[in-house]
């Protein structure tokens, strides 16, 4: 029976522990994409405090595709370097580190409600809301733009060094509009069943795999619910899973919501159900992740075999240090780094 503090492996790459931080905007970088000493500090803390994979907040495959003017970027090699000094810290305290690929589509520059230097684009001209902007569909050659940006913001994400990968297709934004019928209405080879509104998916997936090590894993978020009549729900996240694990994803990073104004019915482990189905039904690994807080709470959604990663969000805001009080909670003997010894 595994438990919060086992290791773990996908691939070639080992995992301390099967905590995982989750990917979170901190809107902290400059209007040029770079990483600054804040992403150093605010990643590095976690590293020493415990965590086995950190995972660092969308970074935008393009400009346009930022969520805000402060998200960060791996659309320009200089870029890479920034990233590449957190990576190394990171290693230096035996964390594992990914970086989320991310492009908002519709909701790009969500802060001014889609209105930002650029126009913002979707598979549909549908906005998110009635005060939100309008986006323009993506023609086809555009399509295989935004796929390339993938694989070369892969390729940048391989020479800064970084363990994982995580393709971000959840929460409304570009991948996330294509698998949703409430944000896709193609009538073409990217819209209608579940093989056509993957599509875009999993060509985003294999123009990654391309440039990514076969030893690296790769992992998809999901939203598995959109919350929404006549939107997905978990079987279509079933369904999705098992189309990814032929393209070679090794986990579903389980979540919910975002592509319509719907707030979620959230309440502690509300979206470890979504976890647990996906992996028995796709057979894939999954990460759970929504409001676990506590260490028995997060080691028991492993020890039932509900899923083999726990991701924690706020609480790891709160608490950067809080995987070395869950091992002291849950009886399990760590190494603290050296200069927090007298803190056992």
């Amino acid at each position: 029976m595994a438990h919060l503090w086992d290791p773990w492996r996908i691939r070639g790459v080992g995992f301390r522990n099967r905590i995982m931080m989750s990917p979170m905007c901190t809107y902290g970088a400059g209007f040029d994409g770079l990483a600054r000493d804040w992403h150093l500090v605010h990643y590095g803390s976690r590293a020493v405090g415990g965590a086995g994979l950190l995972m660092l907040e969308a970074t935008a495959v393009e400009g346009r595709g930022r969520i805000s003017p402060g998200d960060l970027g791996l659309w320009d090699d200089a870029q890479i370097e920034p990233l590449a000094r957190i990576v190394r810290f990171c290693h230096d305290y035996g964390a594992r580190i990914g970086v989320q690929l991310a492009h908002a589509g519709r909701k790009a520059w969500s802060s001014e409600h889609g209105y930002g230097s650029e126009p913002v684009v979707a598979p549909s001209p549908i906005p998110f809301d009635a005060d939100w902007a309008t986006p323009r569909s993506l023609a086809g050659d555009e399509i295989d733009e935004v796929v390339t940006a993938f694989g070369q913001a892969a390729r940048r994400a391989r020479e800064a060094g970084f363990d994982v990968i995580e393709i971000h297709g959840a929460h409304g934004y570009l991948i996330s509009e294509f698998l949703s019928p409430l944000a896709n209405h193609r009538q073409d080879e990217y819209g209608g069943d579940h093989a056509h509104r993957s599509r875009f998916a999993t060509r985003v997936i294999d123009a990654v795999r391309a440039e990514w090590s076969s030893e690296a894993p790769l992992l998809i978020r999901l939203s598995c619910s959109d919350w929404a009549e006549g939107g997905n729900e978990v079987g279509d996240a079933v369904e999705f899973a098992r189309i990814f694990k032929e393209h070679g994803v090794d986990l579903v990073d389980c979540s919910s919501g975002g592509v319509v104004n719907v707030r979620p019915p959230a309440a502690p482990g509300y979206q470890v159900p979504f976890a647990e189905r996906v992996k028995e039904e796709a057979g894939i690994p999954t990460a759970a992740v929504g409001l676990i807080t506590e260490p028995a709470q997060a080691d028991a959604i492993i020890a039932a075999g509900q899923a083999d990663l726990v991701a924690l969000g706020r609480q790891l805001l709160r608490d950067p240090y809080w995987p070395l009080r869950a091992a002291t909670a849950l009886g399990v003997d760590v190494t603290w780094p050296f200069p927090y010894q007298r803190a056992r």
